[in-house]
């Protein structure tokens, strides 16, 4: 019994000891290229990234770009080394190749927002502090992520778009501001020229509102009981109610004052006697 176990741990000690002698030079190699595979891999994604900084790319590509890099790099290293054990690689591929075929499918959604992102970084329709609608959603840029964008409102509420839905979709950036249209109506005996002037004073006197574009201020239409004043002007998007409440009071005040009517809607009505 014990010559037999005598027998088993000589013949495993003959095993480990032909092992080392036919590839200690093989795994220390692999070892040694291993250590430095990782160690350009990484000076290599860094000096993706300054690169990519020096020429003003987006941060989020050039990380994007620079992890993508590092990545490929340690992945040629790997199968490097496992070549040096004499191990074909090419079962690995293969069977990386189809489980990244089910997670595709299984994920398609989620890739397809990762692959718009990577456009709307790319092309740049819009920038960090625009001011954007799509699909009926109305907001300021806060931030730009490969798999969703985020926009803020006025009232401090923060929309979440995956980027799917922006990419081929109808989009209007109007930068860092809006434009707000409003209408009044001024009766017929009205003078329209000083109803003008009063609004375009009114919009003159606001901070709020930007000199360019300029404001824009006309006669828009004739209704039955009044002849209708359009107005048009552009504000910073976060002040677009504040300053559009202050402007609509600014104008029905100087309308008062200056003894400009805004008629009642009027109706006639014939009463024929049989």
């Amino acid at each position: 019994m014990i010559d037999q176990e005598l027998e088993n741990l000589t013949y495993f000690y003959n095993l480990i000891i032909d092992f080392f002698i036919n590839y200690s030079f093989q795994v220390i190699g692999a070892i040694i290229i291993l250590i430095l595979g990782l160690i350009v891999a990484r000076w290599v994604g860094n000096l993706t990234l300054r690169l990519c900084k020096r020429h003003n790319v987006d941060i989020t590509l050039s990380n994007f770009i620079s992890s993508t890099v590092r990545l490929l790099l340690i992945a040629m290293v790997a199968i490097i080394c496992l070549g040096k054990f004499g191990i074909s690689v090419a079962p690995f591929i293969a069977a990386i190749g189809a489980i990244s075929l089910s997670i595709g499918l299984a994920l398609q959604g989620v890739f397809s927002n990762y692959g718009a992102g990577f456009t709307i970084i790319l092309t740049r329709p819009f920038v960090v502090g625009n001011t954007i609608r799509c699909n009926d959603v109305c907001g300021v840029v806060e931030e730009i992520r490969l798999a969703y964008t985020l926009l803020s409102t006025e009232d401090g509420e923060i929309i979440t778009i995956p980027n799917k839905h922006i990419v081929g979709e109808v989009l209007v950036n109007s930068f860092e501001n809006k434009v707000v249209e409003a209408e009044i109506g001024i009766s017929y005996s009205a003078d329209p020229a000083q109803a003008v002037a009063l609004i375009q004073e009114q919009l003159s006197n606001n901070p709020n509102i930007v000199s360019e574009p300029a404001p824009q201020v006309g006669i828009a239409s004739f209704g039955d009981s009044s002849v209708n004043i359009a107005y048009r002007y552009w504000v910073p998007t976060r002040q677009l109610f504040e300053t559009q409440f202050q402007v609509n009071a600014a104008v029905y005040e100087a309308f008062n004052t200056n003894n400009v009517q805004i008629p009642f809607p009027q109706r006639e009505v014939t009463v024929l006697n049989q």
